[in-house]
């Protein structure tokens, strides 16, 4: 050890700068991984359901009154059972406006995303009014719709 350099039980401070151990930092490491495995769902089966639930809920209070989950069920709007990977403006029996019909949307992820956060910015002339500006709440919807195609 040199003169700019001094040991405590767990750091090296050197300049006057601490530096963690390589035990605290593995330690940390851990702990953030972990945190960001149970806030994406990945670390616990019952976080996993609740965003489920959550979806379920949401996609019922939000989305209900004009869609369907069973196929050949339309409303106001067209069922969405299999949405994920489908062309809008394509199931048959279902009201769509001619924007969405022409439109060259394949539903995913991203593009209902942009679609529910503002559905008329996206598709101007579409016929659907109600957008979810809650980026948590899309995506809970969403994960709810693919997880619907799963089942």
């Amino acid at each position: 050890m040199n003169h700019s350099q001094a040991t405590t039980r767990n750091h090296v401070i050197s300049v006057g700068v601490a530096t963690a151990s390589p035990a605290t930092f593995i330690t940390r490491a851990r702990a953030s991984l972990a945190a960001l495995l149970v806030a994406g769902g990945l670390l616990l089966p019952g976080a996993a359901s609740a965003q489920q639930a959550d979806g379920e809920r949401l996609f019922r209070q939000r989305c209900g009154s004009c869609h369907s989950l069973e196929p050949g069920q339309n409303r106001t709007g067209p069922h969405l059972s299999g949405v994920i990977g489908r062309k809008a403006g394509s199931v048959e029996g279902a009201r769509y406006s001619a924007a969405l019909r022409e439109s060259a949307i394949v539903w995913e992820g991203g593009t209902l995303d942009t679609f529910l956060a503002a559905p008329r910015q996206m598709v101007p002339g579409t016929s659907m009014t109600v957008g979810v500006p809650n980026a948590a709440q899309r995506a809970a919807i969403i994960g709810y719709l693919e997880g619907a195609v799963a089942q």
